[in-house]
């Protein structure tokens, strides 16, 4: 299915290690200081969501979220990191939730609607996944009942 869509390509691209020490270094340093600024904050959570360690995603989420119920003007890039970690983590529909509102508030957002493509077809690839497995337990079970079924005539 082609788009003419950007490619919301920070959903594979990873900072590495040097790259988010930097960040989480900052990070350190003003919370050391008892103050962490918006910015440093946000860099972190950005820095943590675009890692390949599920961890990090984790820890970006909730420091966006606690951004995104703290700060009123970054909500709109929050919303878009939020539905983006999600997204990398597994969580389709947190993902979809917050890209929805998002495309709500941006419905013009070429990048918001390319990160829905990739939620839409990571939910669908799960769902076949989730039905493979129902079916392969389901087929199982047949052939287990079958042999006791046998085992019993005998």
């Amino acid at each position: 299915m082609p788009t003419e869509l950007p490619y919301a390509a920070d959903a594979e691209m990873s900072l590495d290690y040097d790259e988010l020490e930097v960040l989480r270094l900052q990070y350190q340093k003003e919370l050391a200081q008892d103050h962490v600024t918006t910015q440093t904050k946000f860099n972190f959570a950005w820095g943590l969501i675009k890692s390949p360690k599920h961890e990090h995603q984790v820890e970006g989420v909730r420091i966006l979220q606690e951004l995104y119920r703290a700060e009123p003007a970054r909500r709109r890039e929050c919303l878009y990191y939020l539905a983006l970690g999600y997204f990398k983590m597994g969580n389709f529909e947190e993902a979809k939730r917050f890209n929805a509102l998002l495309l709500e508030k941006e419905p013009t957002n070429l990048q918001a609607q390319s990160l829905a493509q990739l939620v839409e077809r990571g939910a669908a690839r799960d769902g076949y996944i989730g039905m493979a497995l129902v079916g392969g337990v389901a087929a199982l079970g047949t052939l287990v009942l079958a042999g006791l079924i046998r085992r019993a005539r005998k």
